[in-house]
């Protein structure tokens, strides 16, 4: 299948009233704003990159965005950029920073891997190339235990998931079918109702008892838990080598072609960022709880923070596999065609930080350069 063509969705659904869907994040808690970080000082002597004043990176204001969030909040990729300023947005769904991604609004940005493919499939593999990997797991099913205390009884409940489409409503429907049972996922009906939440509200919505439980990453899966919630299932423990995608870093094909230099200054902050994040985890939680207050006004309690980092896994490895894997659930699914995803990564500059720090180099699982 040529890598230009758009996948088309089932049962006879016009193109664009699906793929959005698709694009949706896993979660946001922040807004949209670049932020100037002030207090960010660039090093004397320090030089402009590919002569440009600034590069402006995006994020979501979520957990699963831990290596923007520190990296942002240490002033590592202010350090890596010289003279070159770093500008932040953060967004709270995955269409918004596609739109920005698509018109210049920023450069290069972390998001889930859903958007990411109908940000691709929807240029027709032009307007964007995954560079880099960020985070795995931290997403988990969360249920009443008064309601549901096996995974069977899942069965006839209310379960939610952040939005049509997403990432975890496409997860959740994928293990629903691997149950034997069928659910329509237009409309979330069958043999369980799939109630479509945003994550801001899906623990009220769980507290005052109009959803049985809810499939969701970090940090709502630990809110709904401080309000009386039990993990029945982690999807880790669903992946190979308990590994799956969830946070990955985009970058606009343009901006890769005329600024080399400045991705390779990003992606080397990332690389260092999540080095110092897996050897200083607990000083990283409060650095990206410090910078999630400043995004958002409001830090996470204890009891939610600390369950949540130990749930996800930082690394620079993109796991092409698995983002393979997703699309074809998504499919199963019957929310579109195959996609075309040969050639979405580019992880040659990856690969050359990765070797300049001594760490060993990752792969695009036959879906782009490696």
């Amino acid at each position: 299948m040529p890598a230009t063509r758009v996948p088309l969705p089932r049962r006879g659904l016009p193109v664009l009233a699906v793929l959005p869907l698709l694009a949706l994040a896993a979660c946001g808690y922040g807004s949209e704003a670049a932020k100037d970080d002030s207090a960010q000082k660039v090093a004397a002597g320090a030089k402009k990159i590919d002569g440009l004043d600034t590069v402006k990176i995006g994020y979501f204001g979520n957990l699963t965005h831990a290596t923007a969030l520190v990296g942002r909040d240490r002033g590592i990729f202010q350090k890596e950029l010289g003279a070159t300023k770093a500008e932040y947005a953060t967004f709270n769904a995955g269409p918004s920073e596609i739109e920005a991604l698509n018109s210049g609004s920023i450069d290069i940005g972390w998001i889930g891997p859903s958007p990411a493919i109908n940000g691709w499939t929807k240029s027709g593999g032009k307007s964007l190339k995954i560079v880099g990997g960020s985070a795995s797991g931290g997403v988990k099913l969360v249920v009443n235990p008064k309601k549901v205390k096996s995974l069977k009884d899942v069965r006839g409940k209310k379960i939610a998931t952040p939005q049509l489409g997403n990432t975890q409503d496409v997860a959740f429907l994928n293990w629903a079918a691997e149950q034997g049972w069928k659910v329509d996922a237009q409309s979330g009906k069958g043999d369980v109702t799939v109630v479509r939440s945003d994550n801001k509200v899906t623990p009220d919505a769980f507290k005052n008892g109009s959803i049985d439980g809810a499939w969701v990453p970090e940090p709502t899966a630990s809110k709904l838990v401080a309000e009386g919630g039990k993990v029945l299932l982690d999807e880790s423990d669903l992946w190979p080598d308990k590994k799956f995608v969830i946070t990955n870093i985009i970058v606009s094909q343009k901006f890769l072609k005329d600024h080399p230099k400045a991705v390779e200054a990003v992606l080397r902050a990332s690389v260092r960022t999540n080095k110092w994040i897996n050897a200083h985890p607990d000083e990283a939680k409060a650095a990206a709880n410090k910078q999630l207050e400043a995004d958002s006004g409001k830090a996470l309690p204890a009891a939610v923070l600390d369950p949540a980092w130990k749930s996800i896994r930082i690394t620079d490895d993109p796991l092409a596999a698995t983002l393979n894997a997703e699309a074809d659930h998504a499919v199963k699914a019957g929310l579109l065609e195959k996609p075309a995803l040969n050639g979405i990564y580019d992880l040659t500059i990856l690969n050359k930080v990765l070797g300049a720090e001594g760490e060993p180099k990752v792969d695009a699982a036959g879906l782009g350069t490696s």
